[in-house]
Protein backbone atom coordinates (compact mmCIF):
# COMPACT_ATOMS: atom_id res chain seq x y z
CA UNK A 1 0.00 0.00 0.00
CA UNK A 2 2.01 3.04 -0.98
CA UNK A 3 -0.39 5.33 -2.02
CA UNK A 4 -3.20 7.00 0.11
CA UNK A 5 -7.03 7.95 -1.37
CA UNK A 6 -8.60 11.01 -0.43
CA UNK A 7 -11.95 11.55 -1.34
CA UNK A 8 -13.44 14.89 -1.76
CA UNK A 9 -11.41 18.12 -3.31
CA UNK A 10 -12.83 20.81 -0.95
CA UNK A 11 -11.05 23.13 1.48
CA UNK A 12 -10.43 19.86 3.72
CA UNK A 13 -9.81 17.54 0.68
CA UNK A 14 -7.36 19.37 -0.79
CA UNK A 15 -5.25 20.68 2.13
CA UNK A 16 -5.53 16.99 2.91
CA UNK A 17 -3.71 15.60 -0.62
CA UNK A 18 -1.29 18.44 -0.60
CA UNK A 19 0.03 17.87 2.93
CA UNK A 20 -0.05 13.91 2.41
CA UNK A 21 2.11 15.03 -1.12
CA UNK A 22 4.42 17.37 0.56
CA UNK A 23 5.16 14.27 2.81
CA UNK A 24 6.67 12.54 -0.42
CA UNK A 25 3.56 10.10 -0.17
CA UNK A 26 1.40 9.17 -3.14
CA UNK A 27 -2.48 10.72 -3.41
CA UNK A 28 -5.40 9.69 -5.27
CA UNK A 29 -7.59 12.40 -5.06
CA UNK A 30 -11.43 11.57 -6.28
CA UNK A 31 -13.67 14.19 -6.77
CA UNK A 32 -17.39 13.81 -8.56
CA UNK A 33 -17.09 17.42 -10.54
CA UNK A 34 -17.36 17.49 -13.20
CA UNK A 35 -19.75 14.15 -13.36
CA UNK A 36 -21.70 15.78 -11.16
CA UNK A 37 -21.92 18.50 -8.80
CA UNK A 38 -24.27 19.36 -5.47
CA UNK A 39 -26.49 21.52 -5.46
CA UNK A 40 -24.78 24.37 -3.78
CA UNK A 41 -21.19 24.19 -6.44
CA UNK A 42 -21.46 26.05 -9.49
CA UNK A 43 -18.26 25.69 -11.25
CA UNK A 44 -15.83 22.50 -11.99
CA UNK A 45 -12.52 24.42 -9.95
CA UNK A 46 -11.52 21.69 -6.42
CA UNK A 47 -11.93 24.18 -2.51
CA UNK A 48 -14.80 26.22 -4.10
CA UNK A 49 -16.55 28.61 -1.89
CA UNK A 50 -20.53 28.41 -2.06
CA UNK A 51 -20.98 30.86 0.87
CA UNK A 52 -18.94 34.15 1.86
CA UNK A 53 -15.66 34.92 0.41
CA UNK A 54 -14.71 35.89 3.84
CA UNK A 55 -12.39 33.53 6.07
CA UNK A 56 -12.95 35.87 8.68
CA UNK A 57 -10.90 37.97 11.22
CA UNK A 58 -6.64 38.22 9.70
CA UNK A 59 -5.49 39.66 13.73
CA UNK A 60 -3.84 36.73 15.27
CA UNK A 61 -5.56 38.17 18.70
CA UNK A 62 -8.90 36.55 17.15
CA UNK A 63 -9.88 32.63 17.10
CA UNK A 64 -10.17 32.71 13.38
CA UNK A 65 -6.50 34.73 13.40
CA UNK A 66 -4.89 32.51 15.45
CA UNK A 67 -6.29 29.58 13.49
CA UNK A 68 -4.76 30.39 10.51
CA UNK A 69 -1.53 31.18 11.81
CA UNK A 70 -1.25 28.02 12.91
CA UNK A 71 -2.60 26.24 9.52
CA UNK A 72 0.67 28.58 8.15
CA UNK A 73 3.24 26.51 10.20
CA UNK A 74 2.20 23.55 8.21
CA UNK A 75 2.33 24.92 4.98
CA UNK A 76 -1.74 25.87 4.43
CA UNK A 77 -2.05 25.62 0.52
CA UNK A 78 -5.28 27.40 1.14
CA UNK A 79 -3.49 30.47 3.15
CA UNK A 80 -1.53 30.47 -0.31
CA UNK A 81 -4.06 30.65 -2.12
CA UNK A 82 -5.84 33.35 0.28
CA UNK A 83 -2.87 35.41 0.12
CA UNK A 84 -3.00 35.04 -4.08
CA UNK A 85 -6.54 36.32 -4.15
CA UNK A 86 -7.29 38.87 -1.26
CA UNK A 87 -9.64 41.09 -1.96
CA UNK A 88 -10.14 44.65 0.71
CA UNK A 89 -12.25 43.58 3.36
CA UNK A 90 -10.92 45.35 6.71
CA UNK A 91 -9.84 43.41 9.17
CA UNK A 92 -10.49 40.37 7.64
CA UNK A 93 -9.18 37.89 5.32
CA UNK A 94 -11.26 37.86 1.99
CA UNK A 95 -10.50 36.73 -1.34
CA UNK A 96 -11.82 36.61 -4.68
CA UNK A 97 -13.66 33.58 -4.84
CA UNK A 98 -12.86 31.93 -8.78
CA UNK A 99 -9.08 33.19 -8.49
CA UNK A 100 -8.65 31.27 -4.98
CA UNK A 101 -10.24 28.04 -6.07
CA UNK A 102 -8.41 27.85 -9.08
CA UNK A 103 -5.04 28.57 -7.42
CA UNK A 104 -6.06 25.36 -5.34
CA UNK A 105 -6.88 23.44 -8.60
CA UNK A 106 -3.65 24.18 -10.24
CA UNK A 107 -1.87 24.24 -6.87
CA UNK A 108 -3.13 20.20 -6.74
CA UNK A 109 -3.27 19.69 -10.38
CA UNK A 110 0.43 20.48 -11.06
CA UNK A 111 1.61 18.08 -7.91
CA UNK A 112 3.49 14.67 -9.37
CA UNK A 113 2.28 13.41 -6.48
CA UNK A 114 -1.63 13.70 -6.36
CA UNK A 115 -3.52 11.77 -9.46
CA UNK A 116 -6.55 13.33 -9.48
CA UNK A 117 -9.78 11.10 -10.53
CA UNK A 118 -12.97 12.11 -11.35
CA UNK A 119 -15.37 9.91 -9.91
CA UNK A 120 -18.76 9.94 -8.14
CA UNK A 121 -18.05 7.78 -5.05
CA UNK A 122 -21.04 5.61 -4.05
CA UNK A 123 -19.66 3.72 -0.96
CA UNK A 124 -16.50 3.70 1.53
CA UNK A 125 -13.39 2.33 0.62
CA UNK A 126 -12.41 -0.26 3.17
CA UNK A 127 -9.61 -1.70 2.00
CA UNK A 128 -6.86 1.15 1.83
CA UNK A 129 -5.78 4.53 3.81
CA UNK A 130 -8.32 6.93 3.00
CA UNK A 131 -9.25 10.63 4.27
CA UNK A 132 -12.93 11.18 3.51
CA UNK A 133 -13.52 14.53 3.09
CA UNK A 134 -16.89 14.53 1.32
CA UNK A 135 -18.28 17.86 2.83
CA UNK A 136 -21.59 18.95 3.83
CA UNK A 137 -23.19 17.93 1.09
CA UNK A 138 -21.84 14.79 0.62
CA UNK A 139 -23.53 12.52 -2.19
CA UNK A 140 -26.70 10.73 -0.72
CA UNK A 141 -24.72 7.25 -2.28
CA UNK A 142 -21.72 7.54 0.01
CA UNK A 143 -23.51 9.13 2.96
CA UNK A 144 -25.89 6.60 3.14
CA UNK A 145 -22.69 4.13 3.23
CA UNK A 146 -21.25 6.11 5.78
CA UNK A 147 -24.50 5.38 8.05
CA UNK A 148 -24.23 1.77 7.06
CA UNK A 149 -21.22 1.08 8.40
CA UNK A 150 -20.76 3.63 11.40
CA UNK A 151 -24.49 2.49 12.67
CA UNK A 152 -27.74 3.75 11.25
CA UNK A 153 -27.83 6.89 14.49
CA UNK A 154 -24.26 8.14 13.49
CA UNK A 155 -25.14 10.59 10.82
CA UNK A 156 -27.06 13.70 10.74
CA UNK A 157 -28.24 15.28 8.12
CA UNK A 158 -29.31 18.26 9.18
CA UNK A 159 -27.91 20.93 11.73
CA UNK A 160 -30.57 21.75 14.25
CA UNK A 161 -27.86 23.76 16.81
CA UNK A 162 -28.53 26.09 19.77
CA UNK A 163 -26.10 29.25 20.37
CA UNK A 164 -23.82 28.35 22.42
CA UNK A 165 -22.27 31.10 25.27
CA UNK A 166 -18.69 31.44 27.06
CA UNK A 167 -19.91 30.50 31.25
CA UNK A 168 -16.72 33.48 31.90
CA UNK A 169 -19.45 35.94 30.26
CA UNK A 170 -22.55 35.04 31.83
CA UNK A 171 -23.87 37.18 34.84
CA UNK A 172 -23.89 35.50 38.03
CA UNK A 173 -25.65 37.93 40.15
CA UNK A 174 -28.71 37.40 38.00
CA UNK A 175 -27.90 33.66 36.41
CA UNK A 176 -28.07 30.79 39.21
CA UNK A 177 -26.75 26.92 39.17
CA UNK A 178 -29.70 24.41 40.26
CA UNK A 179 -31.75 21.47 38.58
CA UNK A 180 -35.61 21.46 38.96
CA UNK A 181 -36.86 20.93 41.93
CA UNK A 182 -33.40 20.95 44.01
CA UNK A 183 -32.83 23.72 47.12
CA UNK A 184 -29.23 24.31 46.68
CA UNK A 185 -28.74 27.34 44.11
CA UNK A 186 -24.86 26.42 44.36
CA UNK A 187 -24.97 23.64 42.36
CA UNK A 188 -26.73 21.77 39.53
CA UNK A 189 -26.41 20.93 36.03
CA UNK A 190 -28.28 23.55 34.74
CA UNK A 191 -27.21 27.36 34.21
CA UNK A 192 -30.87 29.21 34.73
CA UNK A 193 -31.87 33.08 33.10
CA UNK A 194 -34.96 33.99 35.58
CA UNK A 195 -37.20 36.88 33.72
CA UNK A 196 -40.21 38.53 35.34
CA UNK A 197 -43.49 39.14 33.38
CA UNK A 198 -42.09 42.18 32.00
CA UNK A 199 -38.71 40.84 30.89
CA UNK A 200 -40.49 37.67 29.32
CA UNK A 201 -43.02 40.50 27.27
CA UNK A 202 -39.66 42.26 26.35
CA UNK A 203 -37.99 39.13 24.84
CA UNK A 204 -40.94 37.50 23.75
CA UNK A 205 -41.44 40.53 21.30
CA UNK A 206 -38.37 40.79 20.07
CA UNK A 207 -38.29 37.02 19.24
CA UNK A 208 -41.32 36.88 17.08
CA UNK A 209 -40.51 40.15 15.33
CA UNK A 210 -36.78 39.54 14.31
CA UNK A 211 -35.46 38.58 10.78
CA UNK A 212 -34.89 34.88 9.62
CA UNK A 213 -32.09 33.77 7.47
CA UNK A 214 -32.93 32.58 4.28
CA UNK A 215 -33.18 29.23 3.86
CA UNK A 216 -32.47 28.04 0.28
CA UNK A 217 -34.61 24.73 -1.07
CA UNK A 218 -31.50 22.11 -0.30
CA UNK A 219 -31.29 23.42 3.24
CA UNK A 220 -34.87 22.91 4.28
CA UNK A 221 -35.32 21.12 7.49
CA UNK A 222 -38.81 20.28 8.97
CA UNK A 223 -38.01 17.56 11.95
CA UNK A 224 -37.12 20.90 14.71
CA UNK A 225 -38.96 23.57 15.31
CA UNK A 226 -37.36 26.85 15.67
CA UNK A 227 -37.83 28.56 18.94
CA UNK A 228 -39.22 32.01 17.27
CA UNK A 229 -41.43 29.70 14.86
CA UNK A 230 -42.99 27.91 17.98
CA UNK A 231 -43.07 31.42 19.73
CA UNK A 232 -45.66 32.59 17.39
CA UNK A 233 -48.24 30.54 18.34
CA UNK A 234 -49.28 32.15 20.88
CA UNK A 235 -47.70 34.50 24.05
CA UNK A 236 -47.26 31.34 26.70
CA UNK A 237 -46.05 28.89 24.13
CA UNK A 238 -42.31 28.99 24.99
CA UNK A 239 -43.34 29.59 28.36
CA UNK A 240 -44.93 26.31 28.73
CA UNK A 241 -42.17 24.77 26.64
CA UNK A 242 -38.39 25.52 26.59
CA UNK A 243 -38.91 28.43 28.89
CA UNK A 244 -40.84 26.67 31.63
CA UNK A 245 -40.07 28.13 35.15
CA UNK A 246 -41.20 25.00 37.23
CA UNK A 247 -39.19 23.53 39.83
CA UNK A 248 -37.00 27.05 40.01
CA UNK A 249 -36.90 29.66 42.42
CA UNK A 250 -35.32 32.56 42.35
CA UNK A 251 -32.38 32.72 44.68
CA UNK A 252 -32.77 36.69 44.75
CA UNK A 253 -36.75 36.57 45.35
CA UNK A 254 -36.82 33.25 46.96
CA UNK A 255 -39.98 32.44 44.25
CA UNK A 256 -40.65 30.89 40.90
CA UNK A 257 -39.93 33.39 37.99
CA UNK A 258 -42.47 33.91 35.35
CA UNK A 259 -40.19 31.88 32.51
CA UNK A 260 -36.54 30.92 32.89
CA UNK A 261 -33.84 30.45 30.32
CA UNK A 262 -31.90 26.98 30.94
CA UNK A 263 -28.20 26.31 30.10
CA UNK A 264 -26.57 23.38 29.45
CA UNK A 265 -22.72 22.38 29.73
CA UNK A 266 -21.76 22.09 26.08
CA UNK A 267 -17.81 20.65 26.72
CA UNK A 268 -16.13 18.63 29.39
CA UNK A 269 -13.90 21.40 30.73
CA UNK A 270 -17.97 23.53 31.53
CA UNK A 271 -16.20 26.84 30.07
CA UNK A 272 -19.46 26.65 27.36
CA UNK A 273 -23.29 26.46 27.86
CA UNK A 274 -25.82 26.05 25.15
CA UNK A 275 -29.24 27.70 25.45
CA UNK A 276 -31.45 24.62 26.08
CA UNK A 277 -34.42 24.71 23.31
CA UNK A 278 -33.41 27.49 21.52
CA UNK A 279 -32.87 25.65 17.70
CA UNK A 280 -33.03 29.09 15.83
CA UNK A 281 -32.95 29.88 12.10
CA UNK A 282 -33.03 33.83 13.10
CA UNK A 283 -29.65 35.53 11.33
CA UNK A 284 -27.12 35.68 13.92
CA UNK A 285 -26.88 39.31 14.27
CA UNK A 286 -30.24 39.43 15.41
CA UNK A 287 -29.64 36.42 17.67
CA UNK A 288 -26.95 38.40 19.37
CA UNK A 289 -29.21 41.14 19.90
CA UNK A 290 -32.07 38.83 20.78
CA UNK A 291 -31.01 36.67 23.18
CA UNK A 292 -28.95 39.16 24.56
CA UNK A 293 -32.21 40.70 26.34
CA UNK A 294 -31.99 37.26 28.66
CA UNK A 295 -31.47 38.32 31.92
CA UNK A 296 -28.04 36.88 32.84
CA UNK A 297 -26.68 36.88 29.11
CA UNK A 298 -26.91 40.84 28.57
CA UNK A 299 -22.94 40.64 27.58
CA UNK A 300 -22.76 37.19 26.59
CA UNK A 301 -19.97 36.23 24.41
CA UNK A 302 -21.60 33.78 21.61
CA UNK A 303 -18.92 31.37 20.04
CA UNK A 304 -21.59 29.85 18.22
CA UNK A 305 -24.83 31.06 16.79
CA UNK A 306 -27.96 28.71 16.03
CA UNK A 307 -28.11 26.61 13.11
CA UNK A 308 -30.72 24.82 11.04
CA UNK A 309 -29.67 23.96 7.82
CA UNK A 310 -28.81 20.53 5.61
CA UNK A 311 -25.13 19.47 7.51
CA UNK A 312 -24.21 16.27 6.82
CA UNK A 313 -21.89 15.24 9.43
CA UNK A 314 -20.66 12.34 11.75
CA UNK A 315 -21.10 11.58 15.16
CA UNK A 316 -17.55 12.29 15.67
CA UNK A 317 -17.36 11.74 19.65
CA UNK A 318 -18.97 8.49 19.13
CA UNK A 319 -17.21 7.73 15.82
CA UNK A 320 -13.49 9.40 15.82
CA UNK A 321 -10.10 9.16 17.40
CA UNK A 322 -8.39 11.96 18.81
CA UNK A 323 -5.84 11.78 14.99
CA UNK A 324 -9.55 11.74 12.98
CA UNK A 325 -9.54 8.19 12.63
CA UNK A 326 -12.55 6.01 12.99
CA UNK A 327 -12.23 3.79 15.94
CA UNK A 328 -14.17 0.99 14.12
CA UNK A 329 -11.17 0.97 11.01
CA UNK A 330 -8.24 2.80 11.81
CA UNK A 331 -7.73 3.24 7.90
CA UNK A 332 -10.10 5.27 7.68
CA UNK A 333 -10.11 9.22 8.20
CA UNK A 334 -12.66 11.96 8.56
CA UNK A 335 -11.75 15.51 7.76
CA UNK A 336 -13.85 19.21 7.23
CA UNK A 337 -16.97 19.77 7.84
CA UNK A 338 -18.10 16.04 7.68
CA UNK A 339 -16.44 15.32 10.70
CA UNK A 340 -18.07 18.17 12.52
CA UNK A 341 -16.22 20.98 12.45
CA UNK A 342 -17.80 24.17 11.23
CA UNK A 343 -16.29 26.70 9.01
CA UNK A 344 -13.74 27.31 6.00
CA UNK A 345 -10.59 27.12 7.78
CA UNK A 346 -11.67 25.09 10.14
CA UNK A 347 -12.35 22.61 7.23
CA UNK A 348 -8.85 22.80 5.98
CA UNK A 349 -7.01 22.73 9.13
CA UNK A 350 -8.63 19.37 9.78
CA UNK A 351 -7.80 18.16 5.94
CA UNK A 352 -4.08 19.26 6.99
CA UNK A 353 -4.10 16.96 10.40
CA UNK A 354 -6.16 14.15 8.70
CA UNK A 355 -3.24 14.05 5.72
CA UNK A 356 -0.47 14.06 8.42
CA UNK A 357 -2.18 11.25 10.89
CA UNK A 358 -2.69 9.00 7.30
CA UNK A 359 1.25 9.27 6.48
CA UNK A 360 1.58 8.53 9.83
CA UNK A 361 -0.55 5.05 9.34
CA UNK A 362 1.04 4.40 6.02
CA UNK A 363 4.16 4.41 8.12
CA UNK A 364 3.46 2.78 11.08
CA UNK A 365 4.65 5.80 13.33
CA UNK A 366 2.72 7.70 16.05
CA UNK A 367 -0.11 10.37 15.10
CA UNK A 368 0.10 13.82 15.56
CA UNK A 369 -1.87 15.07 18.71
CA UNK A 370 -2.08 18.10 19.29
CA UNK A 371 -2.13 20.43 22.47
CA UNK A 372 -5.27 21.83 23.23
CA UNK A 373 -3.43 24.93 23.67
CA UNK A 374 -3.64 25.05 20.01
CA UNK A 375 -6.49 25.62 18.14
CA UNK A 376 -6.38 23.35 15.69
CA UNK A 377 -6.04 20.90 18.90
CA UNK A 378 -8.88 22.44 20.95
CA UNK A 379 -11.28 22.27 17.80
CA UNK A 380 -10.24 18.64 17.57
CA UNK A 381 -10.24 17.52 20.70
CA UNK A 382 -14.11 19.02 21.00
CA UNK A 383 -15.16 16.87 17.95
CA UNK A 384 -14.10 13.77 19.76
CA UNK A 385 -15.06 14.61 23.20
CA UNK A 386 -16.42 11.58 24.57
CA UNK A 387 -18.45 13.72 27.16
CA UNK A 388 -20.18 15.78 24.64
CA UNK A 389 -23.62 14.64 24.35
CA UNK A 390 -26.09 16.22 21.34
CA UNK A 391 -23.23 17.14 19.10
CA UNK A 392 -23.35 19.66 16.89
CA UNK A 393 -20.73 21.21 14.38
CA UNK A 394 -18.15 23.70 16.27
CA UNK A 395 -16.01 26.38 14.66
CA UNK A 396 -12.98 28.19 16.08
CA UNK A 397 -13.46 30.03 19.39
CA UNK A 398 -11.37 31.10 22.73
CA UNK A 399 -13.80 28.76 24.46
CA UNK A 400 -12.81 25.59 23.72
CA UNK A 401 -9.34 26.58 24.86
CA UNK A 402 -7.93 25.90 28.49
CA UNK A 403 -8.70 28.78 30.27
CA UNK A 404 -5.35 30.65 31.44
CA UNK A 405 -3.62 30.29 34.71
CA UNK A 406 -4.11 33.70 35.62
CA UNK A 407 -7.89 35.24 34.25
CA UNK A 408 -7.03 38.13 32.91
CA UNK A 409 -10.18 40.27 32.80
CA UNK A 410 -9.95 42.38 29.52
CA UNK A 411 -10.86 40.23 26.64
CA UNK A 412 -8.50 41.68 23.81
CA UNK A 413 -5.70 41.04 26.30
CA UNK A 414 -6.87 37.70 27.35
CA UNK A 415 -6.96 36.70 23.60
CA UNK A 416 -3.86 37.85 22.79
CA UNK A 417 -2.19 35.62 25.80
CA UNK A 418 -4.17 32.44 25.12
CA UNK A 419 -2.99 32.89 20.94
CA UNK A 420 0.70 33.35 22.26
CA UNK A 421 0.37 29.93 24.21
CA UNK A 422 -0.62 28.49 21.57
CA UNK A 423 2.08 30.07 19.12
CA UNK A 424 4.12 28.95 21.73
CA UNK A 425 3.61 25.53 22.03
CA UNK A 426 4.68 25.46 18.22
CA UNK A 427 7.91 26.98 18.39
CA UNK A 428 8.72 24.76 21.23
CA UNK A 429 7.27 21.69 20.79
CA UNK A 430 7.07 21.10 17.12
CA UNK A 431 9.70 20.97 14.56
CA UNK A 432 7.89 23.00 11.51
Amino acid sequence: MDKITVIGAGLAGCEAANTIANMGVNVDLVEMKPIKHSPAHKTDNFAELVCSNSLKAARVDSAAGLLKEEMRKFGSVCLKAADNSGVAAGGALAVDRNLFSQYITNSIKSNDRITVINDVVGSLPQDRIVVVATGPLTDDGLAQSIKDYCETDSLSFYDAAAPIVTKDSIDFSVAFSASRYEEDTSQGDYINCPMNKEEYEIFYNELINAESAIVHDFDVYEGCMPVEVLAKRGIDSIRFGPLKPVGLKDPRTGHRPWAVVQLRKENSEGTMFNLVGFQTNLKFGEQKRVFSLIPGLNNAEFVRYGVMHRNTFINSPKLLNRDLSLKKNKNIFFAGQLSGVEGYMESASSGIIAGINAVKKLKGEKPLILSNFTMIGALLNYITDESVTNFQPMGANFGILPPLETHIRDKRERYMALSCRSLEFYDKEMDL
